[in-house]
């Protein structure tokens, strides 16, 4: 990979995960494939998520909602975490959530909203203003 793209990494993951603990995907890959995880990150991190074609902020909300429909709690709570760190209100990711609703059910968005109280709840931004 070029230096550019290397560059792009670092940068995409420190605005995306800065302050966010536990196991991020990288750790868990690296601890399986030093090499193939690499590679991983430079692709997602450092060409997918440093696009510009769309902002960071709906970025992580597509995600957000694509994880909500999926049912990934885990991986929800990383994205969570990166939609808060990029901008994103707690506002605007409940009522993506609640979107979801419609195509994922109602347990599913349960799911996510119990997921992003927790994340909330973490930061000390909980209960919300509503």
């Amino acid at each position: 990979m070029d230096k550019e793209t290397i560059e792009k990494t670092k940068q995409t993951a420190e605005l995306y995960f800065k302050g966010v603990e536990g196991e991020k995907p990288f750790e868990l890959w690296r601890a399986f494939d030093k090499d193939l995880a690499k590679d991983l990150s430079l692709f997602i991190t450092g060409r997918m998520y440093a696009r510009e074609k769309i902002p960071h902020q709906t970025r992580q909300l597509v995600t957000v909602a694509a994880l909500t429909v999926l049912s990934r709690p885990e991986e929800l709570k990383l994205h969570i975490e990166a939609a808060l760190n990029v901008g994103c209100a707690p506002g605007e990711i409940a009522e993506t959530i609640f979107q979801t609703m419609i195509y994922g059910g109602v347990p599913a968005a349960n799911g996510a909203l119990k997921v992003l109280r927790m994340v909330l709840e973490e930061r000390g931004d909980w209960p919300l203003d509503t």
